[in-house]
């Protein structure tokens, strides 16, 4: 178990701090890293008893077989043998173990481009020409049982991608396109985090990975891609009056900004904030009003200047947005 701080596996409604298991894989790249991660632990294990047998030889063995162990010979053994054999076992079995991580996926498997930004995730959906479908935010939904391909990408510094249950860690650095295949077995929520300290409120930067039956995942598709706008026209009149539509974008609309979050689908998500808050009504309009008391140190505005009655309009506007 490894203490981390996202939103609890299999919980839609609390994103809360919580033990994840990250050495019960889900699916077959996690799996193989969860085998070379005991096969570590064994190994580490052991040289640690043969480090301490000698210690306690050499402290408590008598005169003898202290100058046997403190010889030549012993170095050699002990110095060089032993750390050249250890050494090349783990790295012949790791990188057999894991050859899984770098073959090719399938060319028709689902690809991914997700880019860290300060302290969320960009998500797009690619079609076979590898352009943005459909862009999300700080959640991904695949088919259970098929590979999907991600892009890893960041905007600003370096975060890190990962998903224990699904596979493995990976940075992700500016100016760079890094690759990693991810696959769920069966349906599940799966929590994320950025494993890579990226500043401010970093450890608040969580993910949330929903993997679906493959004929509902279509079926989810297919109707997120015919999303029309929702909500009402004073709703929408307040997002651009207030400024909204120049950080966020609303598929169909006129807001078109790119520095937050894209909204196109706000209303259905899990979470708010990176995976720190359930996306309900009072928590939206607590993060909309003032999210730099939720979340120290994140790029949205405090919009304390709101009327009660204005915040409940502006709210009701975003979460219709499905």
């Amino acid at each position: 178990m490894w203490r981390l701080s996202f939103m609890q596996e299999g919980n839609s409604e609390l994103p809360e701090k919580s033990i994840v298991p990250v050495f019960d894989p889900a699916g077959p790249y996690a799996g193989s890293i969860t085998i070379l991660s005991w096969f570590l632990i064994a190994m580490a294990c052991g040289v640690l008893l043969i480090v301490l047998a000698s210690l306690w030889v050499a402290l408590f063995g008598g005169e003898r077989i202290g100058k046997k162990l403190g010889g030549a010979k012993a170095v050699w053994i002990g110095g060089i043998g032993l750390p050249v054999v250890v050494l090349t076992v783990l790295l012949v079995y790791g990188l057999s173990l894991t050859r899984n991580l770098t073959e090719p996926v399938p060319r028709t498997a689902m690809r991914v481009r997700i880019t860290g930004e300060m302290w969320w995730w960009r998500v797009a959906y690619l079609d076979g020409q590898g352009r943005p479908a459909m862009i999300d935010a700080n959640e991904l939904h695949i088919p259970a049982g098929q590979p999907v391909l991600l892009e890893l990408e960041s905007n600003d510094v370096v975060h890190s991608f990962w998903v224990p249950r699904l596979s493995g860690k990976l940075d992700m650095v500016p100016g760079r396109r890094n690759i990693l295949p991810i696959q769920a077995d069966t349906p599940g929520v799966f929590a994320g985090q950025c494993a890579e300290y990226c500043g401010g409120p970093h450890a608040l930067m969580g993910f949330v990975v929903i993997a679906h039956e493959p004929a509902e995942f279509a079926l989810l598709m297919a109707g997120q891609r015919t999303k029309r706008p929702a909500g009402s026209a004073e709703g929408a009149a307040l997002f651009r009056s207030t400024g909204c539509a120049a950080c966020h974008r609303i598929a169909g609309t006129d807001a078109n900004g790119m520095a937050g979050p894209d909204l196109t689908y706000a209303g259905s998500r899990r979470s708010l904030g990176a995976g720190i808050l359930p996306n309900n009504r009072g928590t939206m309009m607590g993060w909309i009003g003032d999210s730099q008391s939720i979340k120290p140190g994140n790029r949205m505005p405090p919009y304390k200047m709101l009327s009660a009655a204005q915040l409940q309009t502006l709210t009701d506007y975003v979460r219709a947005q499905k």
